[in-house]
């Protein structure tokens, strides 16, 4: 979640190879948010992009290939769009806010990685090694920030970082399901802050105030 300085994008066929790439990343994206990963196809991908079937396999062998990237991708964006600096760990956990405010703008995307994160619990999942990845290094990133906040004499008494970085991502996990099936239930940005606030003496700013 840094960002690092602008430099001179690629030039003549990488350059077009890897614009073809993203379009076929974001369209992807659409069609397994829409239709689920085991629904949405090829075809569809191809399609959206106006490559044909030989074309698209050529970026991405099989479809399991293509999801993997998709997943990546989507991660690398949400790094980007919010610009945080990992040195920092209170803007790390605010990140957690402020990614939860943008998915209920996305309810397609939450969808899609609610339905591929129970999907990949079964070891032969194409996703299966990217969510135990994704996971660990979650778990790894808040339990990070909140020691440094300890140290700093940041945190609450009693507060240990390791539990409560497992217990953030749960909610996240929880209040999105709950979310998709009932959205006027709840507000998942309103709990995620509610939440992290409770772990530290100063608390988080809303993305809605800024």
């Amino acid at each position: 979640m840094t960002t690092t300085p602008r430099t001179r994008g690629p030039r003549g066929p990488y350059a077009k190879t890897r614009a073809t790439k993203l379009r076929i990343l974001d369209a992807a994206l659409a069609v397994f948010a829409e239709s689920g990963f085991r629904s949405g196809s090829l075809r569809e991908v191809a399609d959206k992009v106006g490559l044909s079937d030989a074309g698209l396999l050529h970026h991405y062998p099989n479809k399991a290939a293509l999801l993997e990237a998709v997943l990546r991708h989507r991660d690398d964006v949400a790094l980007v769009d919010f610009h945080v600096d990992l040195a920092d760990p209170r803007a790390v956990v605010q990140s957690f806010v402020d990614i939860t405010e943008r998915n209920m703008h996305q309810p397609g995307v939450v969808e899609l990685y609610c339905t591929l994160s129970a999907e990949a619990t079964t070891p032969d999942h194409p996703a299966h090694a990217y969510f135990i990845e994704r996971y660990e290094w979650v778990r790894g990133l808040v339990t990070d920030a909140l020691t440094q906040l300890r140290d700093s004499g940041e945190l609450r008494d009693g507060v240990e970082p390791t539990p409560a970085a497992i217990h953030l991502v749960s909610l996240m996990d929880g209040l999105q399901v709950q979310w998709l099936l009932d959205r006027s239930a709840l507000d998942m940005t309103t709990e995620v802050k509610r939440y992290v606030d409770s772990l530290t003496i100063e608390p988080f700013t809303d993305p809605r105030d800024r």
